[in-house]
C-alpha cells in the first residue's frame, strides 16, 4: 500500500470555485483527508460551470437548482478537477445542529480551510476563536479577496479583479493599447492557492514541533502582487512606473515570439548576454551580424530592437518551431516551441514527465488532469480520483468518525440539517 506524506491528517474544506478548492486538492495529492462541505442549500458553483443556463444561474436559489437538475451539477470536469482526491458531505452548517456537527468533526481533524467573505463562518459560531476554544491545536487557513484585516477586506472580487488590484495588469499587454489587458484565467487564484497550501504545511510543522494551532489570513491580490518585485522596486528606488512590454524584456534582446514556417506556428527566443548573441548568430549561419553595430552589444540590441526583431523573423520563418529550437539548443540559446494544450498533450517529454494523468469519474467517465508537478522521490502523492458526488461520503463521516446511527441520519435528512 502506498504511504503519502500528509497520510494521516484531516482538513475540513468550505472552499468553492477555485481557490480555496486548489488550496486543498494540493494537500489531497499529497495524502490528506480532504472532507469538502456543502449543502443543497449552498453548493459550490463550480459544480455549474457551463451545465446551467443563464436562466438557472439568475433565477433559481442552489437548493432549486439541485433538485432541477442533480445530474448536471455532477459533470463539470474542471469541478472534478479542483476537487480530485477529497470525500464530500452535505451539511447545513447555518442550522445549529449544523454547526454543531462541523464542531464536532473539528474535534477530529486538523486543518479547517475557507475561502469566504470575512465573517461568514463567524456568524455561525465556526470563526478560528470558536474553534480554538473546542480544539486549541487547530490550524484554520481562511483565503480570500482582501484579507481579513484592512479597509478593503470587505471587497467581493474574482480572478480579473485580482490581478488589477494587485497590480498584475499595470504590466501586461502592449505599451501601444489604451485599454488594459491582464491574463484571461485564474492568475491569482493559482498563486494564492499555492501560498494556501504552502502556509498549511508550515502550521502543520509549527503544530508538529510545539503544540499549538494558529490562524492563516491570506489576501489573495497580496499573494499576486508579491511576484511583482521588480515593478515596485523600479518604483520605490527610481521613483519610475513600469507598463506594459508586449513581449519585450528590459535586459534581453532578441526576446519574444517569432513566427515560424507555418502559419500561427511560433517559437519563444531568449538572448541575454553578448556570448549568447554571438553563439545565436553563428546559429543562424550569420556570424557578421555579431559585428554590426547596430547589435554588438547588448545595450545597441535594445535600442534597436523593432530592426532586431524583423532580421530575426527573417531567419525563423524558414522553420518549424521544433527546428528552431533544437538549432539553437544546441547553441546554447534559450528556444522553446510555443506549444498549445494538444501539443503538450502528446508531447513524449510531458508524457514521460507525468503532465497529465488519467481518472474515472462515476457519472461522466474517463477524464484527463494536470498531474503533480512536484517529483518527490520516496513520498511523490498521487491523483488517487475525481472530484466527489454531491454529499457521497455522509455515512462515513456521520457514521463512523462522528458515531451517528442510521436513524440519526435520516431524522436530520428530515430536518434539512444533512441534507
Amino acid at each position: 500500500m502506498a504511504w503519502y506524506p500528509l497520510q494521516g491528517y484531516r482538513v475540513i474544506d468550505f472552499g468553492s470555485a477555485w481557490a480555496g478548492p486548489q488550496m486543498t486538492h494540493i494537500v489531497a495529492d499529497m495524502g490528506a483527508e480532504v472532507i469538502k462541505v456543502e449543502s443543497r442549500s449552498r453548493i459550490d458553483y463550480g459544480r455549474l460551470g457551463g451545465a446551467a443556463s443563464a436562466k438557472d444561474l439568475l433565477l433559481k436559489t442552489p437548493e432549486a437548482l439541485v433538485a432541477a437538475a442533480p445530474e448536471r451539477l455532477e459533470l463539470n470536469p474542471v469541478f472534478h478537477l479542483l476537487n480530485r482526491g477529497k470525500l464530500g458531505i452535505t451539511v447545513d452548517f447555518t442550522k445549529p445542529r449544523g454547526a454543531e456537527l462541523i464542531k464536532e468533526l473539528v474535534k477530529r481533524s486538523d486543518v479547517v480551510a475557507d475561502n469566504f467573505t470575512p465573517g461568514v463562518l463567524d456568524r455561525y459560531g465556526l470563526g478560528y476563536k470558536s474553534l480554538a476554544e473546542i480544539k486549541p491545536e487547530i490550524i484554520v487557513v481562511s483565503l480570500c479577496f482582501a484579507g481579513h484585516t484592512g479597509p478593503l477586506k470587505g471587497t467581493r472580487g474574482y480572478a480579473p479583479i485580482i490581478t488589477a488590484l494587485a497590480g498584475l495588469d499595470s504590466v501586461a499587454g502592449y505599451p501601444d493599447e489604451s485599454v488594459p489587458c491582464g491574463p484571461r484565467f485564474a492568475y491569482g487564484d493559482h498563486v494564492a492557492a499555492m501560498h494556501g497550501a504552502l502556509a498549511i504545511l508550515i502550521a502543520l510543522i509549527h503544530r508538529n514541533r510545539t503544540g499549538e494551532g494558529q490562524y492563516i489570513d491570506i489576501s489573495e491580490w497580496e499573494a499576486t502582487t508579491s511576484l511583482l518585485g521588480e515593478p515596485l522596486m523600479e518604483y520605490i528606488m527610481n521613483s519610475r512606473i513600469p507598463g506594459p512590454m508586449g513581449n519585450r524584456d528590459s535586459i534581453m534582446a532578441p526576446h519574444g515570439y517569432y513566427p515560424c514556417r507555418r502559419e500561427g506556428q511560433w517559437v519563444s527566443i531568449a538572448v541575454k548576454t553578448d556570448e549568447e548573441w554571438r553563439d545565436f548568430c553563428q546559429a543562424i549561419g550569420s556570424p557578421t551580424l555579431a559585428g554590426d553595430e547596430r547589435f554588438a552589444d547588448r545595450y545597441s540590441r535594445l535600442l534597436n530592437q523593432d530592426t532586431l526583431d524583423k532580421l530575426v523573423s527573417q531567419w525563423t520563418v524558414n522553420y518549424t518551431p521544433s527546428e528552431v529550437t533544437e538549432i539553437l539548443q544546441k547553441a546554447g540559446v534559450a528556444a522553446a516551441p510555443f506549444v498549445i494544450s494538444r501539443e503538450q498533450y502528446h508531447d513524449p517529454h510531458f508524457r514521460e514527465r507525468g503532465i497529465f494523468v488519467e481518472v474515472n469519474h462515476p457519472k461522466s467517465g474517463h477524464e484527463v488532469f494536470y498531474g503533480i508537478p512536484w517529483k518527490l522521490s520516496d513520498t511523490p502523492g498521487e491523483v488517487r480520483s475525481s472530484g466527489p458526488l454531491l454529499g457521497q461520503d455522509n455515512e462515513y463521516v456521520f457514521k463512523e468518525l462522528l458515531g451517528l446511527s442510521q436513524v440519526d441520519l435520516e431524522h436530520l435528512a428530515e430536518e434539512k440539517v444533512i441534507y
